[in-house]
């Protein structure tokens, strides 16, 4: 039997399929180190479903007739990995730099693109109620989108480990969590109220909002797609961003080489002119 990647053939030609079909559909790249990686979150997948190998999974995604295994699949593949508070050295930039030029504002409008779990979205909503005031809640919008409809559940539930809240300070999680059982923490309604979940495929361009908003989080995902979607997901956002409003995206995401219309201002922070 021919073997691939350490596959039996059969099997091989199904991941590969669906590799293509993840790339094509959602932008999301896997390259050959990471097959075992991806292999065990399919592997998941073909038993929930009931579906005998991966050749069979790339069949069910293929045909068109099977969305619940096609996000499904879209789930298994993005990563969920996220916490409160992540990259502080980008967030202190944002609430100290940021904020106050929107502070006059009579809307804020923030997108947490790729926003899994919620974690960033209400991130952000704290450091609002702290650099502005609880009183600029009640002017904000925060938009949390994500490809995947599991997270986009989660997010609007609200629960929290106390794993995913390791970075936050002990006062600040006082001020805006109460618990809710035993090492869980749910996020405050006033808080709650400024956010909502999507679901969202970054691919989809061009995105569908009625109003731009003044700053785009897009953090930690541009990585796992390839250049090109890459390039059009920035050209995208620049698009659903107002004229002299901030990207704000990971320490190592390379955004200038990607898309020269957003103009650098410091590591992770850009605007669009």
């Amino acid at each position: 039997m021919t073997m691939a990647h350490g596959l039996p053939h059969q099997d091989s030609v199904g991941y590969e399929s669906i590799r293509a079909w993840l790339g094509d559909r959602c932008g999301i790249s896997y390259p050959d180190h990471k097959a075992n990686l991806l292999r065990q979150r399919l592997a998941r997948v073909t038993h929930t479903y009931a579906l005998r190998d991966l050749n069979e999974l790339a069949g069910a995604i293929t045909k068109g007739d099977r969305q619940d295994v096609e996000l499904a699949v879209m789930h298994a593949a993005s990563t969920n990995h996220t916490f409160f508070f992540r990259e502080p050295e980008v967030l202190d930039v944002f609430a100290e730099n940021i904020l106050p030029q929107l502070a006059g504002r009579d809307e804020i409008r923030i997108w947490s693109a790729a926003a899994s779990t919620g974690d960033e979205a209400y991130t952000i909503a704290m450091l609002v109620a702290e650099k502005l005031g609880p009183a600029a809640l009640r002017k904000l919008s925060i938009l949390g989108t994500d490809i995947s409809a599991p997270v986009v559940e989660s997010a609007e539930k609200a629960v929290f480990s106390d794993r995913a809240l390791s970075q936050m300070d002990v006062a600040m999680r006082s001020r805006y969590m109460t618990p809710a059982g035993e090492g869980m923490f749910q996020v405050n309604e006033p808080l709650r109220k400024t956010c909502t979940f999507r679901r969202l495929n970054l691919k989809a361009t061009p995105y569908p909002f009625a109003k731009q908003f003044q700053v785009v989080f897009c953090r930690n995902i541009l990585y796992y797609f390839e250049p090109e979607d890459q390039a059009a997901t920035l050209r995208a956002i620049y698009d659903a961003t107002e004229p002299g409003g901030f990207l704000v995206t990971s320490v190592t995401e390379a955004v200038r080489d990607l898309c020269d219309a957003w103009i650098p201002v410091t590591t992770g922070i850009y605007r669009r002119g």
